[in-house]
């Protein structure tokens, strides 16, 4: 699912290139008895070539091969352009700085190269070509060309694996394929020979496990002592590369820094989009939490993917050295994005595109504001704050930044001030926020050292999501950022950081920052400038986490806080019913913990209103300033406190046995017509947890008691006696109700969906159609009918779908992919002035992504399970589980009083000292009951099912469930508003 950015994808493409080249180069090398003059005359065993090798190596394929693969030659065209684009976006900021110009030089005879090897291998001819059938196929295209359409979807990525991985070049049916002593003896020299060129080619650390260190001492033996002719094998994919000298990595840093800056650029405003949609169309803040956190961790693996080539150049200072060459003042202005003249009838394919650039004259050039593209105000902020943090460690800001950042006003007029008092006014946010954080984070430490004499040297303290204080709950959502932050801000004075801010830290804060400006009614961009817009009405970035608190108990049934309290009382009264006054003690601590974190530490900075622990709070009369203006704290925070929340409450659902049971009794009696329709409440937990009720999650239409029991013999009837361990923190440790959510399973997973097994993927669900999907139907050779191959994930399908159905809906991924691509294409246009085009430094051209997907469109596929997750068609994040626990104790309580009143004989068996169900009576009677010889129990435990009959909504968190469309969340882009406008870069 893994989207690669144009680095990584640049980085692939050129090795699964050499790849190609290599394998069949060698085996025309080592199968020809006479060799074209000038063709290398050994086999490479390296995985290594230069640029002119490369260009020797296709020239000799190409003598022996025709035509070479439509797909090789895609893939060819791919990296050049690749190289190409980058070439062009440096070569304006060339005459500026002697190190780039001179690496440009290189570049462009780089590019020559590739271009050489390109033609000889017939890339002129592919090129008119492909023009020629991309023409065609933009005028003869029809939306009904199913067929069409997804033999193209699939066919040319399948075309290039089998190009590349398939051994038909093995035997090529040369007229001098013989082979002979001579030649074996040829090829075992040059493999004898591999292992040292590889190691003088490459530095140390680089080489596989174990011949990293002392390669040179080893070579004389490796030269007596060549290795099998298998050692080609041994070299992975990826290692297949150039070899560069120092202009050419150089070149390959700028092409990843440009490609890491692209998606940070288009992530950003992603993300600006989602808390738009929170400010302006009432998204829960954890849904556009949620997708904060995917967001960053996105750019933090993407960055870490990519410097693995580059050690020691990985933090945001050294990125922001090379693209700025040290002096940004030198290269403002330099980028730019050009805008062409366009006719209102043009159509942009990638045959006409280039070509239409090439022969017209750009009428406007769009400078790009460098500072707040490549986040720079963002990354000064925070290195500021953490130098003046530093001074004096207190908590204060010293009196030089006093007069900076003091009296910051969050009714400042944004749209009447001007650009450089709004970047001033953001910028005294920020640092006054990260104050607040930095305080609120390292209380506990703080007041501990007050305490004890300062046993605990603030440079020392792990501050860590991981660490010892971590138990201490003091704000909710941002463990990690907090943690990476006040660990700067409590070094020493002079100590040096910066090289520890890598590129997801400054984004992250970047997105903080962004979203108090969206709140406010203010977007910037570097491509736009300034955008603005009415502040929303009546917005409080707190909105959601009040729902889900209820601190005020303003809606009954509903927050978390008030029935943890209400449940002591009922699970005590249960305990003495069992003769157990401590049976139910571990499942309250465990919600009565979870409840104080709550109180302390989400929506609020209880440190501040306790006062004498740390500094005031730095946004003055509020004390909860630091979550009143920033919504991604709240909805971070509230996206933790959903997982907090149902992780604690599955734990005690599967310990108790009043769910399971009335579970059990409620499917009888809907089975059996003694409640005329389902209650709502337990018929909506039945489908969300049908395996943790049934044997293979199907409810049973008779043999009701048998049912229950195939389940109990499994079940662990005992209640814990002692307080929450670590067997509570994990729901593999429960029996039954082992479902997580989809934020837990991201979570779990640190937030990439790639990491969620396929054994925890829910179907049906978009990541599981996505999966799905990766695979092309086939057709059954018994049937002829098209069918999905026979994986894991389509086997639960078919409990859910037809063979024909999951068919229709692999084959639809691809047009609704079309369909949300033409969407942003329409947006781009829709910003853009009438009569005008965009000239991206990403032209048209090269080979199709194929089943690829772009980064937006990977968040967008999963923001649809983690809306459906919240508040949609499978809301486990959104049920009050501890109101679902009072409301199931209290009908059993309301059971027992009905049928004690009329002495019922099945419930005085049950019920009765010294039974069989003396210490687990609800079980018992639940058993004898399912077995449904006792008519009278029968329709009295109805009755109470319905008096009232228990609604699913009362117990969730909010007011209403998106039951319909999820995409409806999905705001249209376009359009005249900014807001809309900068979201699409």
């Amino acid at each position: 699912m893994d989207s690669l950015n144009p680095y990584l994808a640049y980085k692939r493409d050129t090795s699964r290139l050499i790849f190609w080249v290599i394998r069949v180069s060698n085996t025309i090398i080592r199968t020809s008895k006479n060799l074209p003059a000038g063709a290398p005359k050994f086999a490479n065993t390296t995985g290594e070539v230069t640029v002119a090798s490369l260009v020797a190596l296709s020239k000799l394929i190409a003598s022996h091969i025709k035509p070479v693969p439509r797909s090789i030659l895609a893939l060819f065209d791919s990296v050049i352009q690749a190289r190409t684009d980058t070439y062009e976006t440096f070569q304006q900021i060339s005459s500026t700085d002697p190190d780039i110009e001179r690496s440009n030089a290189s570049h462009k005879h780089f590019i020559d190269a590739l271009v050489e090897a390109f033609d000889a291998l017939g890339g002129a001819e592919y090129i008119q070509e492909r023009d020629a059938k991309a023409l065609q196929e933009e005028k003869q295209r029809q939306a009904t060309a199913e067929e069409d359409e997804d033999e193209g979807y699939y066919d040319e990525e399948e075309e290039l694996e089998e190009a590349i991985f398939s051994n038909k070049f093995a035997a090529l049916g040369l007229d001098d394929s013989e082979d002979d002593a001579e030649s074996d003896s040829e090829a075992e020299q040059e493999q004898g020979q591999a292992p040292r060129r590889r190691q003088q080619r490459r530095p140390a650390g680089k080489g596989k496990k174990g011949k990293a260190k002392g390669g040179k001492k080893k070579k004389t033996a490796r030269l007596q002592q060549p290795p099998k002719a298998t050692s080609m094998d041994e070299i992975p994919v990826d290692l297949y590369r150039f070899t560069q000298d120092a202009d050419g990595n150089m070149t390959d840093y700028l092409i990843a820094i440009y490609a890491l800056f692209q998606e940070m650029a288009t992530l950003r405003c992603y993300v600006q989009a989602q808390w738009r949609d929170v400010a302006y169309h009432g998204m829960n803040t954890a849904i556009a939490g949620a997708m904060s956190h995917l967001a960053v961790n996105f750019v933090q693996r993407t960055a870490a993917a990519m410097f693995l080539d580059f050690p020691g150049h990985d933090s945001y200072e050294k990125v922001l050295d090379h693209i700025t060459r040290g002096d940004i003042t030198k290269v403002e202005g330099l980028f730019t994005v050009v805008m062409h003249a366009l006719p209102t009838d043009y159509e942009l394919t990638a045959a006409n595109m280039e070509q239409h650039f090439a022969n017209t004259t750009p009428i406007r050039r769009q400078h790009i504001n460098i500072r707040e593209q490549f986040l720079i105000h963002t990354f000064n902020a925070l290195v500021d704050f953490a130098k003046d943090f530093q001074k004096t460690r207190s908590g204060k800001p010293t009196k030089a930044m006093l007069q900076e950042i003091n009296d910051w006003d969050p009714d400042f007029d944004i749209e009447a001030a001007s650009e450089e008092q709004r970047v001033k006014w953001r910028r005294s946010f920020t640092i006054n926020w990260l104050y607040d954080l930095v305080n609120v984070f390292s209380s506990i430490v703080v007041q501990r050292n007050k305490q004890e004499g300062n046993r605990y040297p603030l440079e020392e303290v792990d501050w860590s999501a991981d660490g010892p204080w971590d138990i201490y709950r003091r704000v909710y959502g941002m463990n990690d950022f907090a943690g990476f932050v006040t660990s700067l801000a409590m070094q020493k004075p002079g100590t040096e950081f910066k090289s520890r801010i890598q590129p997801h830290h400054v984004f992250e804060l970047q997105c903080i920052v962004d979203s108090m400006a969206m709140s406010r009614g203010w977007i910037a961009t570097g491509l736009f400038g300034h955008g603005f817009r009415d502040r929303p009405q009546n917005f409080d970035p707190q909105r959601d986490i009040k729902l889900f608190l209820d601190r005020e108990q303003k809606r009954i049934g509903q927050g978390f806080l008030q029935p943890v309290d209400l449940l002591k009382t009922i699970m005590m009264k249960d305990g003495m019913k069992n003769n157990d006054p401590t049976r139910n003690e571990a499942n309250y601590e465990l919600l009565k913990s979870v409840q104080n974190d709550f109180i302390i530490a989400l929506g609020r900075s209880v440190c501040y209103r306790v006062g004498g622990i740390i500094p005031p709070t730095r946004f003055g009369s509020n004390v909860d300033g630091m979550w009143d203006y920033c919504p991604y704290l709240c909805g971070v925070g509230l996206e933790e406190a959903l997982r907090e929340s149902y992780h604690r409450s599955l734990i005690v659902f599967d310990k108790i046995p009043e769910p399971i049971c009335l579970l059990h009794l409620h499917n009888m009696l809907v089975q059996k017509g003694y409640l005329k329709k389902s209650v709502s409440l337990f018929a909506t937990l039945q489908e969300l947890f049908p395996e943790a009720l049934f044997s293979e999650g199907k409810a049973p239409t008779k043999k009701f008691a048998q049912a229950l029991k195939t389940r109990i013999q499994e079940w662990r009837i005992g209640h814990p006696k002692t307080k929450a361990n670590e067997d509570f923190w994990t729901l593999r440790k429960n029996v039954f109700f082992k479902r997580n959510s989809f934020l837990l399973q991201l979570n779990a997973a640190g937030w990439n969906p790639d990491r969620i097994p396929d054994s925890e993927v829910t179907v049906p669900s978009t990541l599981a159609l996505h999966r799905i999907s990766q695979n092309k139907p086939i057709t059954d050779p018994v049937t002829g009918k098209r069918r999905m191959e026979d994986t894991y994930l389509v086997k639960k399908a078919r409990d859910h779908f037809s063979e024909e159905q999951i068919v229709e809906s692999v084959l639809e991924v691809p047009r609704r992919r079309k369909e949300l691509r033409g969407k942003h294409a329409k947006s781009e246009k829709s910003i853009i002035p009438a009569g005008y085009t965009q000239n991206t430094l990403a032209k048209a051209g090269g080979r199709k992504l194929g089943l690829e997907t772009t980064v937006v469109e990977l968040l967008e596929l999963v923001k649809l399970d983690i809306c459906c997750d919240i508040r949609g068609t499978s809301p486990l994040s959104a049920v009050n589980y501890v109101w679902v626990i009072i409301r199931m104790m209290t009908l059993f309580i309301q059971i027992e009083m009905a049928l004690e009143e009329v002495k019922n004989p099945l419930y005085e068996r049950a019920y009765r000292e010294g039974t069989t169900w003396a210490n687990k009576k609800r079980t018992g009677f639940t058993y004898l009951a399912l077995e449904g010889t006792d008519e009278e129990c029968l329709r009295i435990i109805a009755r109470e099912f319905e008096s009232p009959p228990a609604s699913f909504l009362q117990h969730c968190f909010w007011d209403s469930l998106d039951l319909g469309d999820p995409k409806k969340h999905f705001a249209e882009r376009g359009g005249n508003d900014p807001f809309d406008q900068c979201t699409v870069m």
